[in-house]
């Protein structure tokens, strides 16, 4: 229950900002809802005066089409029964004149029990002027006549409805109903909400009134009656056995707490009665539920329907654990250049410290982080997968160390001008997804290998190691791939590495001192490459020998490096005055390898490690050789 907890004081933290919308990176609306409100995605808008006359009409946009709509316990957990919402709804509810133009529903008239509804909201006393004008015009029951007339539905010679807008109506009228483009359904079904224009008053949309808001909240608390001890406050409080869907979505039906299987096992042999194993009040639950609502909406990651979700109840921003370094704020405001010795890693753990600490600046009393990964199995359940509650200065430690250990050198990303982005840090999950298991593994397996490698960024737990193992069998076949994929496949998988071998210290700079088997056949491999690279034609896009055998080198290093060697004699002929340095460095790397290395055993990822650093190096220009050596010269470093 600690999850529902911190959502509702998450809530409470968040009160000043309830009813104000924010646009997603998709231009579509959210907002922190009321309690007793939930949100609708509307199709049509009806504007009305003041005295309940009817002022026009328009087809809502779709980035538009967020609505936050009064709901009471049953209308806001309705399926298939025809339980009307208070005020905005679907025309079948709101339309008296509905049937007549060849409606359908499933109870005699619906409209009947919306108006009883509706009027007993005005007839209270916290009844809200505007509310009373909709009222007022809905008596009349002539709304599906006034929209047909404003052309925003269509019907056929006979005065029903119009299903499905053919080809031969759209050559008939020259056009497509704006309609017919944001129902899936029937025009019959769309969901209308209201505008009221009153002299004076600068908002019009009862959806963004908080006045109107806050009268329904008063209203629909003096109806509930019955009252319980709430597991969440511990107060008495009104209680509620019927709670919020739409978590992920407006059409999403999955609740995270139901209990309505009076017939089957759901808490029968237990409990007597559902409320006996939680009782939590309305309130509560109309809280946390919106909070949880909003926090998807504003930061939550969905792939495939799970949910993957971290958030501080302080409402301090916290880093995502899922993106990469380029992420974290300011990591790349003044990016030191220093690729010599120990000076680069100490320049970029410097750059992560500064980075977190950014986070760390607003820490309160005991603030926490709370990691979330929901999921359905089944359209009406949805669950909590993993749940996670951290202090927020140990989650940022945790964070930090992630960040320090699992890095390399990558050049996937694009800037806003469409450039290559060469950054230092550590890979996306969804990018060591890519390594791992290709550009077009199923949704399934990417939310799988996000879920697992969790524990690996908050816990420091080891990466798991078939996914280590995954990445390296991708990166060592560069032939079956295109080379951005490869190059970007190489990079994360090199980050990986660097993980799993921590202790070792590996870095991107190359490490000439380094003898480990592993990495100076790497180092080999690499020379190998650019020298046949470099006498080909700059036109020439062919793969060279080291990178079509690099998997069987992999495998069998030894026989595969004598073949690659044999093959290089053609292209050390065209070289000239270059082939002494790539002579002279094949010769210095390979008398580092001792005679009982030089065998067939196959070898491990931190080949790639030394065939990316040695690879690195040699394609580095002159001058920023020279450069990096003047700096660290000036530093005492060499």
């Amino acid at each position: 229950m600690t999850w529902l907890r911190q959502l509702y004081r998450t809530y409470e933290n968040n009160m000043e900002v309830i009813g104000e919308f924010q646009k997603k990176h998709n231009d579509q609306e959210f907002a922190l809802i009321p309690v007793s409100h939930t949100t609708q995605q509307a199709q049509i808008e009806v504007s009305l005066d003041q005295d309940g006359n009817f002022v026009s009409a328009k087809v809502v946009d779709k980035n538009e089409a967020s609505t936050v709509i009064p709901c009471t316990e049953a209308s806001g957990s309705r399926t298939s029964s025809p339980v009307p919402h208070p005020l905005h709804d679907k025309l079948m509810y709101v339309a008296g004149d509905y049937l007549q133009y060849g409606g359908t529903a499933k109870k005699t008239n619906p409209h009947e029990d919306y108006l009883k509804q509706l009027k007993a909201w005005c007839d209270s006393e916290y009844a809200h002027p505007k509310v009373k004008s909709v009222y007022t015009y809905l008596c009349k029951g002539q709304l599906v006549k006034d929209l047909v007339e404003a052309k925003i539905l269509y019907v056929d010679e006979k005065g029903r409805f119009i299903e499905k807008w053919s080809k031969e109506l759209e050559e008939q009228y020259g056009f497509r109903p704006d309609i017919y483009r944001l129902v899936t359904s029937n025009q019959s079904d769309a969901f209308v909400r209201f505008a009221v224009n009153v002299i004076g008053e600068p908002e019009s949309r009862l959806w963004r009134d908080k006045s109107v808001y806050e009268s329904f909240i008063r209203y629909y608390e003096s109806t509930l009656q019955v009252k319980d001890l709430c597991y969440i406050s511990g107060e008495e409080r009104s209680s509620t056995e019927r709670h919020a869907s739409r978590i992920r979505h407006a059409a999403d039906m999955a609740k995270l707490i139901s209990a309505n299987d009076t017939s089957g096992f759901t808490f029968r042999g237990r409990f007597k009665q559902s409320k006996d194993a939680a009782s939590i009040s309305y309130e509560v639950s109309q809280k946390a539920h919106n909070a949880l609502k909003w926090l998807v909406e504003k930061q939550g990651y969905t792939i495939d329907g799970k949910v993957f979700l971290v958030w501080g109840t302080d409402n301090h921003e916290v880093p995502d654990p899922y993106a990469d370094t380029t992420s974290l704020h300011g990591i790349y405001d003044e990016v030191e250049q220093a690729t010599v010795g120990d000076r680069a890693h100490q320049a970029y753990a410097n750059q992560v410290s500064l980075a977190i600490a950014g986070y760390k600046h607003d820490l309160e009393y005991q603030p926490e982080v709370n990691i979330m990964i929901l999921e359905a199995a089944t359209p009406g359940r949805m669950a909590i997968v993993y749940y996670r509650e951290m202090n927020k200065e140990l989650f940022l430690d945790r964070i930090e160390a992630w960040h320090k250990s699992c890095y390399w050198l990558h050049r996937y990303k694009k800037d806003e001008n469409n450039q290559i982005l060469q950054f230092k840090g550590a890979p996306a999950t969804r990018d060591i997804a890519f390594a791992a298991y290709g550009s077009k593994a199923s949704d399934k397996i990417v939310k799988g290998l996000m879920e697992r490698m969790l524990p690996s960024i908050v816990d420091e737990r080891a990466i798991p190691l078939d996914i280590v193992r995954s990445a390296i069998n991708r990166a060592s076949n560069p032939v079956a791939m295109e080379g951005w994929e490869w190059e970007k496949t190489l990079s994360i998988t090199c980050a990986l590495v660097r993980k799993t071998y921590e202790k070792e210290g590996f870095e991107v700079g190359l490490d000439v001192t380094n003898d480990n088997r592993d990495y100076l056949f790497g180092r080999l491999l690499a020379i190998a490459d650019v020298l046949e690279r470099s006498s080909l034609d700059p036109d020439e896009k062919r793969a060279t020998n080291a990178i079509r055998y690099m998997n069987a080198f992999a495998q069998r290093p030894q026989r595969t490096w004598t073949i690659i060697q044999s093959n290089l004699q053609p292209h050390q002929a065209k070289l000239g005055a270059k082939l002494k340095y790539f002579n002279s460095l094949l010769d210095e790397v390979g008398s580092m390898l001792k005679p009982e290395d030089f065998t067939d055993k196959p070898l491990s990822g931190l080949y790639l490690l030394g065939f990316y650093s040695q690879r690195h190096d040699l394609y580095k220009s002159k001058k920023e050789k020279e450069a990096e050596k003047e700096q660290a010269e000036e530093k005492g470093e060499i």
